[in-house]
């Protein structure tokens, strides 16, 4: 269950004190991202309690104050300024879509340091914000480009919801078709919360389409899996997500997952030593019945080591101060050890197919500079 709104105070017990480092930890409880919050809380929770094991951040103990981030972007917005404002949070962390990070980190990120850790459409430039995740250079190109030399994938048709995220994302997609000598040959945007996908199904079946690129947020992509693979569509159009965990193809169904790729910096089914790592703590710390924790409620984990590393290295909590010494930092994680580029974590990314309720990872995919 989750806890209450915050409503723009923070608990009581929730203040600034010389022994604690405060992060508001922004995940989504509620709407389509609502369905893999239950994983973005629990590994930012792990990621916190480790840190704090290891003697906290700055000799501080690290505590994460919840916030809705499936809110309202301005109510969202207006709920961590005011945190920010009152001192009762020292940073910044978590999951959320595009559109709250662009409410929140014009009002925020100059005064506390900001991870933000879910895939987004590139280019965040603000001062104080830090990137834990995938862009559609290192994600969505290279996995195109495998797709049209394997599997001949050529004739994109694009759905995604009606927001910031999937609109440039799929301005990048078109240039990526034609590099890969295709086109997007359609593009539907739909708001969050569809649950009818009859219209754009019967689009897509007008299209020559032979892959179906999927910029869909959480719940709404489950429906849209099993709304396409009823239509028999799936024995048609490959489909290629860039948001899409273990959480989501659970929802969907086994017979709703044929022929569905993701591409993402870490999938469950990895079975590198940091990734068994992490998974054994997982499981010791909620239980081998928890969610299983996919690449976005990982991200979470990654984005709670990242913020303490920063103010580690940085010694301060000044942003300034930590912005200039980002380019030095470096932590080790599920995902291996990383560090930052233009305030970018560079890490691997891999293509993945469904196969039944899991991923199976086909390939470790080249970065930009390596497909020229």
């Amino acid at each position: 269950m989750y806890p209450p709104s915050l409503r723009l105070h923070a608990p009581e017990w929730f203040t600034a004190d010389e022994s604690t480092l405060n992060v508001a930890f922004v995940y989504p409880m509620q709407g389509p991202a609502g369905i893999f919050g239950p994983t973005c809380e629990a590994c930012g929770r792990l990621a916190a309690e480790e840190i704090n094991k290891a003697g906290g951040v700055l000799g501080k103990e690290l505590r994460l104050l919840e916030v809705d981030g499936g809110a309202d972007p301005q109510r969202v917005a207006d709920e961590v300024e005011a945190l920010v404002a009152t001192g009762a949070v020292q940073g910044v962390s978590g999951w959320h879509i595009s559109s709250v990070r662009q409410a929140v980190a014009p009002r925020i990120a100059h005064r506390v340091p900001y991870v933000y850790t879910a895939l987004y459409e590139g280019g965040e430039s603000t001062e104080g914000v830090f990137m834990t995740s995938e862009t559609p250079a290192w994600q969505l190109l290279p996995a195109m480009r495998l797709l049209a030399e394997a599997r001949g994938v050529r004739r994109w048709f694009v759905v995604g919801n009606n927001y910031v995220w999937p609109r440039r994302t799929a301005q990048a997609a078109r240039r990526y078709a034609r590099e890969c000598r295709g086109r997007v040959c359609g593009e539907a945007y739909l708001p969050l919360g569809t649950d009818d996908f009859t219209d754009v199904l019967r689009r897509i079946e007008r299209t020559d389409a032979d892959g179906v690129l999927m910029l869909l947020v959480g719940s709404d992509a489950v429906r849209f899996n099993r709304a396409f693979g009823a239509a028999g569509l799936d024995q048609r159009c490959l489909r290629l997500s860039t948001l899409m965990d273990e959480s989501m193809l659970l929802a969907s169904g086994p017979e709703a997952t044929a022929d569905l790729h993701s591409t993402a910096g870490f999938f469950a089914s990895l079975a590198d030593q940091n990734t068994m790592d992490f998974h054994g703590r997982y499981a010791g710390r909620f239980g081998v019945d928890a969610p299983v924790p996919g690449s976005l409620g990982e991200s979470c984990y990654e984005g709670v080591l990242l913020l303490a590393a920063l103010i580690e290295r940085a010694r301060t909590l000044d942003v300034s101060a930590i912005g200039a010494a980002a380019e030095h930092v470096a932590y080790e994680g599920p995902r291996g050890l990383l560090s930052l580029e233009g305030r970018h974590v560079r890490q691997r990314i891999y293509l993945a197919e469904a196969d039944g309720l899991d991923f199976n990872v086909l390939a470790q995919l080249r970065a930009p500079h390596e497909l020229l």
